[in-house]
Protein backbone atom coordinates (compact mmCIF):
# COMPACT_ATOMS: atom_id res chain seq x y z
CA UNK A 1 0.00 0.00 0.00
CA UNK A 2 1.23 3.62 -0.53
CA UNK A 3 2.44 5.74 1.80
CA UNK A 4 1.04 9.47 1.48
CA UNK A 5 2.47 12.75 2.10
CA UNK A 6 1.35 16.14 3.32
CA UNK A 7 3.37 18.74 1.55
CA UNK A 8 3.34 22.58 1.16
CA UNK A 9 4.20 23.95 -1.99
CA UNK A 10 4.90 27.50 -2.74
CA UNK A 11 4.43 29.14 -5.70
CA UNK A 12 5.68 32.66 -7.27
CA UNK A 13 5.48 33.28 -10.95
CA UNK A 14 6.51 35.90 -12.99
CA UNK A 15 3.83 38.23 -11.77
CA UNK A 16 5.95 38.82 -9.37
CA UNK A 17 3.34 39.98 -6.81
CA UNK A 18 3.03 37.60 -4.48
CA UNK A 19 2.89 33.64 -3.25
CA UNK A 20 0.19 30.52 -4.17
CA UNK A 21 0.20 28.24 -0.79
CA UNK A 22 -1.25 24.83 -0.97
CA UNK A 23 -1.00 22.12 1.16
CA UNK A 24 -1.87 18.80 -0.78
CA UNK A 25 -2.07 14.55 0.29
CA UNK A 26 -0.32 12.37 -2.00
CA UNK A 27 1.51 9.67 -2.79
CA UNK A 28 3.36 11.03 -5.52
CA UNK A 29 1.89 8.86 -7.71
CA UNK A 30 -1.89 8.91 -9.16
CA UNK A 31 -3.61 10.10 -5.72
CA UNK A 32 -4.09 13.16 -4.29
CA UNK A 33 -6.33 15.31 -2.32
CA UNK A 34 -5.86 19.87 -2.30
CA UNK A 35 -6.32 20.31 1.49
CA UNK A 36 -5.46 24.15 1.39
CA UNK A 37 -4.99 26.83 -0.51
CA UNK A 38 -4.21 30.40 0.20
CA UNK A 39 -2.89 33.63 -2.06
CA UNK A 40 -0.28 35.88 -0.15
CA UNK A 41 0.47 39.31 -1.48
CA UNK A 42 4.25 40.31 -1.42
CA UNK A 43 4.44 43.86 0.29
CA UNK A 44 5.59 46.84 -1.80
CA UNK A 45 8.76 47.23 -1.06
CA UNK A 46 9.72 43.15 -1.98
CA UNK A 47 7.46 43.95 -5.48
CA UNK A 48 9.13 46.94 -6.38
CA UNK A 49 12.87 44.99 -5.48
CA UNK A 50 11.88 42.24 -7.59
CA UNK A 51 10.52 44.53 -10.48
CA UNK A 52 13.74 46.27 -10.25
CA UNK A 53 16.44 43.42 -10.34
CA UNK A 54 14.48 42.39 -13.08
CA UNK A 55 14.69 45.02 -15.01
CA UNK A 56 18.64 45.09 -14.43
CA UNK A 57 19.58 41.30 -15.41
CA UNK A 58 19.68 40.72 -18.91
CA UNK A 59 22.54 37.92 -19.18
CA UNK A 60 24.30 35.59 -16.86
CA UNK A 61 27.10 38.30 -16.29
CA UNK A 62 24.46 40.35 -14.88
CA UNK A 63 23.74 37.65 -11.67
CA UNK A 64 27.42 38.36 -10.39
CA UNK A 65 27.09 42.35 -11.28
CA UNK A 66 24.06 42.10 -8.99
CA UNK A 67 24.86 39.60 -6.71
CA UNK A 68 24.17 41.68 -3.61
CA UNK A 69 21.54 42.88 -4.26
CA UNK A 70 20.32 39.69 -5.40
CA UNK A 71 21.58 38.18 -2.00
CA UNK A 72 19.66 40.67 0.11
CA UNK A 73 16.55 40.13 -1.82
CA UNK A 74 16.74 36.68 -1.70
CA UNK A 75 17.01 36.74 2.33
CA UNK A 76 14.12 39.35 1.83
CA UNK A 77 11.72 36.54 -0.09
CA UNK A 78 12.77 33.91 1.94
CA UNK A 79 11.77 35.06 5.27
CA UNK A 80 8.57 36.24 3.65
CA UNK A 81 8.06 32.25 2.74
CA UNK A 82 8.83 31.80 6.55
CA UNK A 83 6.46 33.95 7.37
CA UNK A 84 3.40 32.62 5.45
CA UNK A 85 4.37 29.53 5.50
CA UNK A 86 3.82 29.39 9.40
CA UNK A 87 0.81 31.29 8.81
CA UNK A 88 -1.23 28.37 6.43
CA UNK A 89 0.12 25.53 8.40
CA UNK A 90 -1.34 27.39 11.67
CA UNK A 91 -4.73 27.90 9.74
CA UNK A 92 -5.11 24.33 8.02
CA UNK A 93 -3.94 22.68 11.80
CA UNK A 94 -1.87 20.32 9.74
CA UNK A 95 1.29 18.21 10.12
CA UNK A 96 3.80 18.93 7.10
CA UNK A 97 6.25 16.41 5.97
CA UNK A 98 7.99 17.95 3.17
CA UNK A 99 7.38 22.33 1.63
CA UNK A 100 8.47 22.74 -2.19
CA UNK A 101 10.05 25.96 -2.45
CA UNK A 102 9.94 27.15 -5.80
CA UNK A 103 11.54 30.52 -5.39
CA UNK A 104 10.93 33.63 -7.24
CA UNK A 105 12.75 33.23 -11.27
CA UNK A 106 14.78 36.65 -12.02
CA UNK A 107 16.49 34.80 -14.85
CA UNK A 108 15.43 31.89 -17.38
CA UNK A 109 17.85 31.56 -20.70
CA UNK A 110 16.76 27.63 -22.02
CA UNK A 111 19.83 28.11 -24.78
CA UNK A 112 22.40 29.21 -21.94
CA UNK A 113 21.20 26.05 -19.57
CA UNK A 114 20.43 28.71 -16.39
CA UNK A 115 17.58 29.13 -14.47
CA UNK A 116 17.81 31.01 -11.85
CA UNK A 117 15.35 31.18 -8.63
CA UNK A 118 15.96 33.08 -5.36
CA UNK A 119 15.17 31.63 -2.48
CA UNK A 120 17.40 30.27 0.43
CA UNK A 121 16.52 26.33 0.50
CA UNK A 122 18.87 25.76 4.37
CA UNK A 123 17.70 29.24 5.82
CA UNK A 124 13.85 28.31 5.44
CA UNK A 125 14.32 24.74 6.86
CA UNK A 126 15.67 26.48 9.83
CA UNK A 127 12.92 28.66 10.21
CA UNK A 128 9.95 26.36 9.65
CA UNK A 129 11.63 23.14 11.56
CA UNK A 130 10.71 21.39 8.20
CA UNK A 131 12.28 19.49 5.11
CA UNK A 132 12.24 21.23 2.16
CA UNK A 133 12.67 20.75 -1.44
CA UNK A 134 14.06 23.37 -3.25
CA UNK A 135 16.13 23.69 -7.17
CA UNK A 136 14.01 22.17 -8.82
CA UNK A 137 15.06 22.81 -12.11
CA UNK A 138 19.30 22.47 -11.88
CA UNK A 139 19.22 18.69 -12.38
CA UNK A 140 16.87 18.60 -15.52
CA UNK A 141 19.07 21.29 -17.02
CA UNK A 142 22.43 19.44 -16.39
CA UNK A 143 20.49 16.63 -18.32
CA UNK A 144 20.20 18.48 -21.20
CA UNK A 145 16.66 19.50 -20.62
CA UNK A 146 15.61 23.66 -20.71
CA UNK A 147 13.92 23.26 -16.81
CA UNK A 148 10.60 24.19 -17.94
CA UNK A 149 7.95 23.35 -17.57
CA UNK A 150 7.43 20.95 -14.65
CA UNK A 151 3.62 21.04 -14.19
CA UNK A 152 3.22 18.82 -16.93
CA UNK A 153 3.02 15.54 -14.98
CA UNK A 154 0.98 17.24 -12.28
CA UNK A 155 -1.59 18.13 -15.30
CA UNK A 156 -1.34 14.49 -16.13
CA UNK A 157 -2.72 13.85 -13.07
CA UNK A 158 -5.78 16.27 -12.60
CA UNK A 159 -6.70 15.03 -16.10
CA UNK A 160 -7.12 11.84 -14.79
CA UNK A 161 -8.40 11.92 -11.50
CA UNK A 162 -11.52 14.31 -12.49
CA UNK A 163 -11.92 11.61 -15.73
CA UNK A 164 -11.76 14.35 -18.25
CA UNK A 165 -12.11 13.08 -21.57
CA UNK A 166 -8.84 12.83 -23.43
CA UNK A 167 -6.84 13.85 -25.57
CA UNK A 168 -7.07 16.82 -23.46
CA UNK A 169 -5.00 19.93 -23.60
CA UNK A 170 -4.09 21.85 -19.67
CA UNK A 171 -3.44 25.47 -21.57
CA UNK A 172 -1.52 27.28 -18.14
CA UNK A 173 -1.52 31.33 -19.02
CA UNK A 174 0.52 32.48 -16.45
CA UNK A 175 3.37 34.80 -17.36
CA UNK A 176 4.58 32.47 -20.20
CA UNK A 177 1.56 30.08 -21.83
CA UNK A 178 2.90 26.50 -21.81
CA UNK A 179 0.50 23.96 -22.88
CA UNK A 180 0.60 20.12 -21.46
CA UNK A 181 -1.02 17.66 -24.14
CA UNK A 182 -2.67 14.59 -22.22
CA UNK A 183 -3.30 11.56 -24.42
CA UNK A 184 -3.08 8.60 -21.91
CA UNK A 185 -2.49 7.89 -18.30
CA UNK A 186 1.67 7.52 -19.02
CA UNK A 187 4.06 10.73 -18.27
CA UNK A 188 6.38 9.14 -20.68
CA UNK A 189 3.73 10.18 -23.75
CA UNK A 190 3.23 13.49 -22.30
CA UNK A 191 4.01 16.40 -24.78
CA UNK A 192 4.67 20.12 -23.36
CA UNK A 193 6.47 22.66 -23.87
CA UNK A 194 5.82 27.49 -23.65
CA UNK A 195 4.54 28.47 -26.81
CA UNK A 196 4.87 32.32 -26.16
CA UNK A 197 3.93 34.97 -23.59
CA UNK A 198 0.83 34.59 -21.54
CA UNK A 199 -0.06 37.59 -19.23
CA UNK A 200 3.25 39.20 -19.41
CA UNK A 201 3.39 41.29 -21.99
CA UNK A 202 -0.75 42.66 -21.22
CA UNK A 203 1.03 42.93 -17.47
CA UNK A 204 3.52 45.30 -18.47
CA UNK A 205 1.70 47.30 -20.95
CA UNK A 206 -0.94 48.56 -18.24
CA UNK A 207 2.25 48.95 -15.38
CA UNK A 208 3.18 51.28 -17.80
CA UNK A 209 0.51 52.74 -18.31
CA UNK A 210 -1.65 53.13 -15.20
CA UNK A 211 -1.11 52.23 -11.52
CA UNK A 212 -2.56 48.81 -11.92
CA UNK A 213 -1.22 45.84 -12.11
CA UNK A 214 -3.23 43.86 -14.27
CA UNK A 215 -6.38 44.66 -16.29
CA UNK A 216 -8.84 42.89 -14.56
CA UNK A 217 -11.16 40.66 -16.40
CA UNK A 218 -10.01 42.39 -19.81
CA UNK A 219 -12.22 45.34 -19.19
CA UNK A 220 -9.99 47.73 -20.57
CA UNK A 221 -9.18 45.62 -23.97
CA UNK A 222 -12.48 45.33 -24.32
CA UNK A 223 -12.88 48.88 -24.86
CA UNK A 224 -9.99 49.26 -27.17
CA UNK A 225 -9.48 48.69 -31.25
CA UNK A 226 -6.94 46.47 -32.33
CA UNK A 227 -4.64 47.76 -34.55
CA UNK A 228 -4.46 44.46 -37.73
CA UNK A 229 -1.67 46.06 -39.43
CA UNK A 230 0.90 45.94 -36.11
CA UNK A 231 -0.62 43.17 -35.51
CA UNK A 232 -0.04 40.97 -38.70
CA UNK A 233 3.43 42.54 -38.56
CA UNK A 234 4.31 41.34 -34.99
CA UNK A 235 2.85 38.13 -35.91
CA UNK A 236 5.00 37.92 -38.97
CA UNK A 237 8.54 39.06 -36.78
CA UNK A 238 6.92 36.34 -34.57
CA UNK A 239 7.00 33.62 -36.55
CA UNK A 240 10.42 34.40 -37.53
CA UNK A 241 12.22 34.68 -34.79
CA UNK A 242 14.52 31.90 -33.79
CA UNK A 243 13.45 31.58 -30.18
CA UNK A 244 10.16 30.24 -31.63
CA UNK A 245 11.76 26.88 -31.58
CA UNK A 246 12.46 27.03 -27.54
CA UNK A 247 10.78 24.59 -25.60
CA UNK A 248 11.22 27.32 -22.52
CA UNK A 249 10.43 31.10 -22.58
CA UNK A 250 11.50 34.07 -20.26
CA UNK A 251 9.42 37.27 -20.50
CA UNK A 252 12.77 38.90 -21.77
CA UNK A 253 12.01 37.15 -24.72
CA UNK A 254 9.36 39.38 -25.48
CA UNK A 255 8.91 43.07 -25.64
CA UNK A 256 6.31 45.77 -26.07
CA UNK A 257 7.90 48.18 -28.77
CA UNK A 258 5.32 47.26 -31.69
CA UNK A 259 2.71 48.58 -29.83
CA UNK A 260 5.00 51.41 -28.46
CA UNK A 261 2.55 54.24 -30.52
CA UNK A 262 -0.84 52.81 -29.44
CA UNK A 263 -3.58 54.56 -27.57
CA UNK A 264 -3.74 52.33 -23.53
CA UNK A 265 -7.15 50.53 -24.74
CA UNK A 266 -5.96 49.91 -28.50
CA UNK A 267 -2.11 48.75 -27.65
CA UNK A 268 -4.25 46.46 -24.70
CA UNK A 269 -6.72 45.03 -27.29
CA UNK A 270 -3.94 44.69 -30.15
CA UNK A 271 -1.61 42.80 -27.46
CA UNK A 272 -4.56 40.29 -26.18
CA UNK A 273 -5.02 39.27 -29.82
CA UNK A 274 -1.41 39.10 -30.34
CA UNK A 275 -1.33 36.69 -27.70
CA UNK A 276 -4.38 34.72 -28.60
CA UNK A 277 -3.08 33.76 -32.08
CA UNK A 278 0.18 32.89 -30.87
CA UNK A 279 -1.52 30.53 -28.60
CA UNK A 280 -4.12 29.32 -30.53
CA UNK A 281 -1.10 28.63 -33.80
CA UNK A 282 0.89 26.81 -31.59
CA UNK A 283 -1.86 24.87 -30.27
CA UNK A 284 -2.88 24.09 -33.90
CA UNK A 285 1.23 23.34 -35.17
CA UNK A 286 1.75 20.95 -32.46
CA UNK A 287 -1.32 18.63 -31.69
CA UNK A 288 -1.99 17.36 -34.95
CA UNK A 289 -5.87 15.87 -34.96
CA UNK A 290 -7.90 15.02 -37.62
CA UNK A 291 -10.80 17.64 -38.13
CA UNK A 292 -13.38 14.95 -36.90
CA UNK A 293 -11.63 13.96 -33.77
CA UNK A 294 -12.64 16.12 -30.46
CA UNK A 295 -10.01 17.93 -28.17
CA UNK A 296 -10.88 19.42 -24.94
CA UNK A 297 -8.43 22.59 -24.24
CA UNK A 298 -8.77 23.41 -20.38
CA UNK A 299 -7.47 26.72 -19.15
CA UNK A 300 -5.63 27.64 -15.80
CA UNK A 301 -3.45 30.23 -14.61
CA UNK A 302 -4.17 34.08 -13.99
CA UNK A 303 -5.22 34.24 -17.83
CA UNK A 304 -8.06 32.72 -17.65
CA UNK A 305 -10.09 35.42 -15.85
CA UNK A 306 -8.88 37.66 -18.73
CA UNK A 307 -12.06 37.45 -20.46
CA UNK A 308 -11.03 39.30 -23.31
CA UNK A 309 -8.17 37.00 -23.93
CA UNK A 310 -9.98 33.97 -23.21
CA UNK A 311 -12.83 35.29 -25.79
CA UNK A 312 -9.81 35.80 -28.61
CA UNK A 313 -8.59 32.54 -28.16
CA UNK A 314 -12.08 30.92 -28.71
CA UNK A 315 -13.00 32.30 -31.62
CA UNK A 316 -10.08 31.22 -33.44
CA UNK A 317 -10.56 27.54 -32.79
CA UNK A 318 -11.99 25.18 -35.48
CA UNK A 319 -15.32 23.40 -34.31
CA UNK A 320 -13.77 19.90 -33.00
CA UNK A 321 -11.61 22.01 -30.60
CA UNK A 322 -13.63 23.18 -27.05
CA UNK A 323 -12.26 25.73 -24.33
CA UNK A 324 -13.31 25.57 -21.28
CA UNK A 325 -11.69 26.71 -18.12
CA UNK A 326 -10.59 24.77 -15.13
CA UNK A 327 -13.07 25.69 -12.62
CA UNK A 328 -16.01 24.60 -14.65
CA UNK A 329 -14.74 21.20 -13.42
CA UNK A 330 -14.74 21.99 -9.82
CA UNK A 331 -10.88 22.65 -9.14
CA UNK A 332 -9.30 26.00 -7.93
CA UNK A 333 -7.31 27.46 -10.96
CA UNK A 334 -5.43 30.13 -9.31
CA UNK A 335 -3.03 27.18 -7.29
CA UNK A 336 -2.40 24.48 -9.87
CA UNK A 337 1.04 25.63 -9.97
CA UNK A 338 1.57 26.01 -6.11
CA UNK A 339 -0.07 21.98 -6.16
CA UNK A 340 1.98 20.98 -8.19
CA UNK A 341 4.80 22.20 -6.38
CA UNK A 342 3.66 20.01 -3.19
CA UNK A 343 3.13 16.88 -5.20
CA UNK A 344 6.80 17.29 -7.09
CA UNK A 345 8.15 18.05 -3.69
CA UNK A 346 6.81 14.44 -2.93
CA UNK A 347 8.19 12.97 -5.71
CA UNK A 348 11.48 14.57 -5.42
CA UNK A 349 11.59 13.78 -1.76
CA UNK A 350 10.85 9.93 -3.02
CA UNK A 351 13.42 10.24 -5.87
CA UNK A 352 10.76 9.86 -8.40
CA UNK A 353 10.89 11.23 -12.11
CA UNK A 354 9.49 14.52 -12.61
CA UNK A 355 11.10 15.53 -15.84
CA UNK A 356 10.43 13.66 -19.45
CA UNK A 357 12.03 14.07 -22.90
CA UNK A 358 8.53 15.08 -24.37
CA UNK A 359 7.94 18.06 -21.95
CA UNK A 360 11.26 19.43 -20.99
CA UNK A 361 13.75 17.96 -23.87
CA UNK A 362 15.78 16.59 -21.23
CA UNK A 363 18.18 13.35 -22.36
CA UNK A 364 16.54 10.70 -20.36
CA UNK A 365 13.32 11.00 -17.67
CA UNK A 366 15.18 12.90 -14.96
CA UNK A 367 14.20 12.82 -10.83
CA UNK A 368 14.97 17.13 -9.75
CA UNK A 369 14.63 19.18 -6.38
CA UNK A 370 17.06 19.21 -3.29
CA UNK A 371 16.04 18.10 -0.43
CA UNK A 372 17.44 19.60 2.79
CA UNK A 373 16.91 19.30 6.59
CA UNK A 374 18.60 21.84 8.78
CA UNK A 375 17.36 21.81 12.08
CA UNK A 376 17.82 19.29 15.08
CA UNK A 377 14.55 17.15 15.73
Amino acid sequence: MEKFYTSLGLMSGTSMDGVDASIIRSDGENNYEPIFDKYFEYDEVIYSDLLNLRDKINSIKDLTTNSYQINELERKITLFHAKISGEIIKSAGIDIDFVGFHGQTIFHNAQERISKQIGDGNLLSSLLKKEIVYNFRENDILNGGQGAPLAPIFHNLLINKNQIEKPACVLNVGGIANITLVVSKNNEDLISFDVGPGNCLLDEWVRRHTQMKYDANGKASDIGKTSEVILNQAIDNFDNISNQKKLSFDIKDFDLSFVKGLSYEDGLSTLVDFTAIIIYQSILKSIKINTNEKLSIIVCGGGRKNLSLIKSIKKRLPKNISLKIIDDYKIDGDFIESQAFAYLAIRSALKKVISYPNTTNVEKPSIGGVLVKNYSD
